[in-house]
Formats: C-alpha cells, structure tokens, sequence
C-alpha cells in the first residue's frame, strides 16, 4: 500500500509540474520570433559563468554567499531525493547504504552540512526582508503577494530543512537501537555529521514505536515538501531556479549599447535611398497586415523578452541601480518585468480558455506600464548590467516607446522639437543644414 500511494504522489506530481511547464512554455512562444542560437560556444560560456556559476552575484558578497548556500544545497540534496525515490518505488530503505559504505555516510554528512548552512541563509533572508527591511526588498510594487511569495518559499526551506534531520535524526537512533528499516537487528551507527549528534539529543528518549512516527514523518514530509515546491515554482517567481539557464543561454551577445533596428523600417529606408527602385511598384503583399512598430501588448515583445519575465527573481539589483528611480522617477525596472510577467499569464490563460483570438481589451502599454514609466528610462543600461540571471528590461521599454512614437505619435513636448528639427533640418538643431558651417566664421 505504501508503494501504490507513493506512486501516485510521484507520477501525479510530476505530471502537474509537466503540464504547468507546458502552460508557461506556450505563454513565453506567444511572443515574436528572434534569432538566438548563433555563437553556441560563448552561449555555453555565458550559462556556466552567469548561472552555473552565479558570476553576477558577487557584486554583493554577502547576499551571494547567502544565495550560494541555498544554491549548492539545492542541487547537492537531489541525491538524498533520488534514495528517497528509489527507496519509495522498491520499499526497501537507504537502498544505496550497502553498497555505497563509507561514501554514503560521507555524502549523507555532507548534505545535512549544506541543510545546516542553507537553514542558516533562509534565516538570514527572511531577516532581510522582515526585520532589517532593505529597501530594494520593500518596494511597493512587492506589496502583496510578491512578498507571501518571498516568504513562503523560505518558510517551505526551514519545513524541509526541519523533516530532513527529522528523518535522519530518528533514523540514527533507531539504527544504534537496531531497529531501523537499514539496520537488519545490527547494533551500529551511521555516524551522520549533525544528525549523528543531533538525533540522540532530540529523540534518544522517545520509545522504539515514537521513533518510528517521527523517522516517517521526516521520510514522507521531506517528499511531499519536495513534490509542493516543485509544483509552487511555475506559479512563483522561485521558477528562476530552472530558467535561468536557459535565459543566459539565450543572452543578448551584443555590446549592451546597440540597438537594435525593425526590419520593416530599415528595409523602407534602403528602398528610399536606391534610386532603381519604383516607389509605386507593387510588392505582391499589399492585403498582409503590416508589422506593427514597437510593442503594446506582450505577443508584441520577443519570446526572449517573455522568457526574461518568467526568470525575473524579483531581488531587485535593476531598480536599486536605476538612476532614474534613485532620483525619485516613477520607473522600476523590476516592476517592468513583473507587470509584464502578470499581464502574459493573464493573456495565456484567455487564450487557453477561449481560443487564439481571444482578446480582453487590456495591453501592457496603459493598463500594467505607464507612459510615465518607460520616458523616464535614460537607456543606460544600469538595470541590465546588474541582472544576475541576464535579464533585459530596457529592451522591452524601448519597444513601448517605439509604439508610443511611431504608432501613435505621442511623445513628451521635450522631445517634439527634436522630432520636427530632425524632420525639417536632418538634425536635432534648430538651423538650417546650409547654416552648419557657420561656426568656422568665429
């Protein structure tokens, strides 16, 4: 009976995780095309560097080292999981001891000490948010539900932490007893690093029918804790856990200041400039409907643009190192991401619901981000030069602001006397182009 409930919770929980992938992977395709597979070798470089080895990070040592606890803790416990996997589908337990010897205690021993440090981190996030409250971590576009986010996932890590030495802690007992599941009536030790002390501490007075609750509850909590978060990350912004790799994978390679061109417009100037070509020559797809010029709702922005939203970690490095938001401006490039992240899941699932044609009224442009917002940027790519995980908000801002100019013509007065100087004299001065020269005459 154990095996056939562990299954089920198995298969049905990976089944969920698999189908809530597959909604944000339709959400994220709902975006334009772009090329980004060319220069594999330094794309391989980027994720190693920037993910793998959370290069970026260091910019704050004492947050990095914080977070690289909880990272390396994160993937070095998976084996623990794969026992707990193999051991469930078997009905056996601690499959891997008797073959493994002394590697297994060293490995067991090594886990609980990254539990103990990543405990220790999970703590001191929460302080930070909680007690300390640092300013980028209490900003109001965190009111709400992005902080119950921030805090579940972290009150998840300590419940994990907790059924983790739970589990070895009683197991250690019952072993020395000769009554654990691995024990075979062999008086013994696992000799664990912190559980192996621990566990006699906390358990050592309970009686061989209350260890046995307690071992498996540790056992069963520390699955289903696991197969809660994996099936929370799609719905939290803790999913960075996953995209992140692919999302600097997928980096933009170019130096941070170019921009890029809109293929439709670049090709109408190129046919203005050649004088071969017939101006009212027809092309053959007069009836197409037109590229629309910069972005006002998310299926305007790249899938690129739409993978960054998803990855967004929300620890807001971009909005603290905003120039403009430092000086009081209402931009926020976190906030950027996170509006634009809000307004797909809420367009992906009308389009799930009611078909590829489903329209709300709503775009990003106006109902999530403001005009406001996107002129305050000063396009100096602060905000992406700090991203741990490479993410580009600026790219999305001027995409809005392409709309605003070249699709409705709306831009601050500041900038209309440039627009009509550039129009009329070819530059953003207000002279006649004869009259440039003027200046050797003094």
């Amino acid at each position: 009976m154990a095996i056939i409930i562990f299954s089920i919770l198995v298969v049905g929980g990976f089944y969920w995780f698999s189908k809530n992938v597959m909604q944000v992977r339709s959400n994220i395709l709902l975006g334009r095309e772009i090329d980004r597979t060319d220069n594999a070798s330094e794309r391989w470089k980027t994720m190693l560097l920037v993910a793998f080895g959370q290069k970026k990070m260091f910019t704050r040592p004492i947050p990095a080292l914080l977070h690289l606890c909880l990272y390396v803790a994160f993937i070095i416990t998976q084996i623990e999981l794969i026992e707990i996997l193999a051991d469930g589908f078997s009905g056996s337990h601690r499959l891997f001891r008797s073959s493994l010897g002394g590697f297994y205690t060293f490995m067991i021993s090594f886990i609980e000490i990254l539990s103990v440090l990543a405990f220790i981190a999970t703590i001191a996030f929460l302080s930070r948010r909680n007690l300390l409250k640092l300013p980028r971590l209490n900003m109001k576009e965190l009111v709400g539900w992005p902080t119950k986010d921030a805090n579940l996932i972290l009150i998840m890590e300590i419940v994990l932490v907790t059924f983790i030495f739970m589990m070895n802690g009683a197991d250690e007992v019952m072993f020395n007893r000769g009554i654990s599941h691995a024990a075979h009536g062999v008086k013994d030790s696992f000799n664990f690093s912190i559980s192996g002390s621990l566990g006699p501490v906390l358990f050592g007075g309970l009686s061989d029918g209350g260890l046995e609750v307690i071992e498996r509850i540790g056992w069963w909590g520390h699955l289903l804790m696991v197969l809660t978060f994996l099936n929370y990350l799609p719905y939290s912004k803790h999913f960075h856990i996953v995209l992140a790799f692919p999302n600097t994978y997928y980096s933009n390679l170019e130096k941070k200041g170019k921009f890029n061109n809109i293929a439709s417009v670049t090709e109408e100037v190129k046919k203005m400039m050649d004088p071969s070509i017939d101006p009212y020559a027809t092309t053959g797809n007069e009836g197409e409907v037109p590229q629309r010029f910069g972005a006002k709702d998310v299926t305007d922005l790249t899938w690129k643009n739409l993978l960054d939203a998803y990855t967004c970690t929300e620890c807001g490095r971009c909005t603290s190192s905003c120039p403009a938001n430092q000086t009081g401006k209402l931009l926020s490039p976190r906030k950027i991401m996170m509006d634009t992240r809000d307004r797909l899941v809420e367009l992906g699932e009308g389009i799930r619901k009611n078909g590829k044609e489903f329209t709300d009224g709503k775009s990003l442009l106006g109902d999530y981000i403001t005009e406001e917002e996107i002129w305050a940027c000063t396009s100096c790519n602060a905000c992406v030069q700090e991203c741990p995980v490479n993410i580009d908000p600026l790219s999305i801002i001027v995409d809005l602001r392409r709309y605003l100019v070249m699709e409705e013509s709306k831009m601050p007065t500041e900038l209309t006397g440039m627009m009509s100087n550039i129009e009329n004299n070819g530059a953003p001065w207000q002279f006649s182009p004869a009259d440039r020269g003027n200046w050797i005459n003094e």
